[in-house]
């Protein structure tokens, strides 16, 4: 079992930069491959990003290629998502979840976070 609690959403104006964080209980987090996702208002889940258990594998959604990178520290149990250059299209719920491989599809992640807000503002 697996919980996942994030942190570091907020309001950022466009152009600006956040870092958000997704602490895991367990010891066991270093086994598992962690994900980012986000979902906007009248919108579906999409991918953000993701990382192998050793940090050796990154897999990136479109949308985060050049701008977000997916980090991790097994020492604390914690991964996370580093935000460049955001854009009001960026705003959603962002939700971190655990899987026992680097995948996009959201179906595949066994426990997931309750999800942080993110606000972008033009």
């Amino acid at each position: 079992q697996v919980q996942l609690v994030e942190s570091g959403g907020g309001l950022v104006q466009a152009g600006g930069s956040l870092r958000l964080s997704c602490a895991a209980s367990g010891r066991t987090f270093s086994s598992y491959a962690m994900g980012w996702f986000r979902q906007a208002p009248g919108k579906e889940r999409e991918f953000v990003a993701a990382i192998g258990w050793s940090g050796g594998v990154r897999s990136y959604g479109d949308s985060a290629k050049g701008r977000f990178t997916i980090s991790r520290d097994n020492a604390k149990n914690t991964v996370y998502l580093q935000m460049n250059s955001l854009k009001v299209e960026d705003t959603a719920v962002y939700y971190c979840a655990a899987s026992s491989r680097v995948t996009a599809t959201a179906g595949q992640y066994n426990y997931w976070g309750q999800g942080t807000q993110v606000t972008v503002s033009s």
